[in-house]
């Protein structure tokens, strides 16, 4: 609980995540740390996230009809995406059916990319949607994340045989809402001052974050004779694209950091130091990791589509914006060679401190005050 704010009336969160790990973990800390709301947390191992999905209902039951928790008042249910609410509900103790619930969509299991179409297993998605139909309210962490989920479910109802559910559609929509995720700040006021210009990749080392374009880009950049120091970190899994093996090797002279970084503080460090921070990104439905780079003061080079034009608006058109490329490699090398020579000269446009200075609306300190009174409106109606 925020220390920094008295609430006489704190209301009791029984929040439940599945998958705790990567950017549900953070949000949800974040969330806890910084509400003037007591938060319980519920919460099991970021493995497996199909069986995830198929248990989790069950074993919360399970968990809730013992001590400590048995004996526990709760005022509100909050869960991610990644539990079936409406098996939950129907499951759980009847004092907890009673209750408001909040499901907060971090990505959907409808339009989440898969490389064959064939893995997709619609079971979860409609799970997605009758989670959507039980809560309350439905948060989405993008504008673009709710307008793709509901306009693509829309769809995926329509191939159903029979019983129309339109009005089912219109039920969620009319209860969503968009409430970004936080992150803690940093930014610093220091200069930054490097010689060769340091520009970072940081994603999931997954083919839908597209990591092809970005080694063509940058063997562009070498062809062209620009000096660059290079750092690509994320997590990986079993399946690694065998692009990053290549480009580890390809551009072993010029890396600084490659792979995943365990530690918080080096990874921040890493942000703070880079010059520019490049998105390569066939989808995302928020961009945790552009949001922080760029409020530790990087210069971005983001695809225009996705949820990156509404965190950024620099008031120019994209093929004019030096933050912007049209996802092509032909202009995202063109992109990455202005801002290179301009950060060698020791210059950045003038619109990039006011960029920097709009990730302030996504400091933890600033954001809480709307989820806190969201929580709130919700519970005292």
């Amino acid at each position: 609980m925020n220390d920094t704010q008295y609430n006489p009336n704190p209301i009791k969160v029984l929040a439940l995540e599945p998958y705790f790990g990567g950017s549900h973990k953070s949000f949800l800390t974040g969330l806890r740390d910084h509400s003037r709301h007591d938060w319980e947390l519920l919460t099991l191992p970021p493995f497996k996230w199909k069986w995830r999905m198929r248990h989790a209902p069950l074993t919360y039951r399970n968990q809730l009809y013992h001590e400590p928790l048995l004996s526990q008042k709760f005022d509100l249910i909050f869960c991610s995406d990644m539990l079936n609410l409406a098996e939950f509900i129907g499951l759980t103790r009847s004092d907890l059916q009673q209750l408001p619930t909040v499901i907060y969509f971090h990505e959907n299991q409808l339009t989440y990319p898969f490389r064959d179409d064939f893995e997709r297993d619609r079971h979860f998605a409609f799970s997605n949607f009758s989670s959507a139909l039980r809560a309350d309210e439905v948060w989405f962490n993008s504008s673009y994340h709710q307008n793709n989920f509901l306009i693509e479910m829309e769809r995926f109802l329509k191939k159903m045989p029979d019983f129309n559910l339109d009005s089912e559609i219109k039920t969620v929509r009319s209860k969503s809402k968009v409430l970004y995720p936080g992150i803690n700040s940093l930014q610093n006021h220091s200069q930054k001052v490097n010689p060769v210009p340091r520009i970072l990749w940081a994603a999931r080392w997954e083919h839908d974050k597209n990591p092809e374009l970005f080694f063509d880009a940058m063997t562009a950049l070498l062809q062209q004779g620009i000096e660059f120091r290079l750092s690509v970190l994320g997590e990986s899994f079993s399946d690694i694209p065998p692009v990053f093996a290549a480009a580890q090797e390809k551009f072993a002279d010029h890396i600084d950091h490659f792979g995943y970084l365990k530690s918080r503080f080096e990874y921040e460090s890493v942000l703070q130091n880079s010059d520019i921070f490049v998105s390569t990104a066939d989808h995302e439905f928020f961009g945790l990791s552009v949001v922080e780079a760029i409020d530790a003061g990087c210069w971005p080079i983001l695809p225009n589509r996705l949820s990156y034009p509404e965190l950024i608006d620099d008031g120019r058109e994209p093929n004019d914006s030096p933050f912007f490329y049209d996802g092509s490699c032909k202009q995202l090398v063109k992109k990455l060679s202005y801002s290179c020579q301009a950060v060698v000269r020791g210059e950045r446009p003038d619109e990039l401190s006011r960029v920097i200075d709009g990730m302030k609306q996504f400091h933890w300190p600033d954001l809480i005050q709307k989820y806190d009174s969201v929580i709130s409106n919700l519970v005292s109606n």
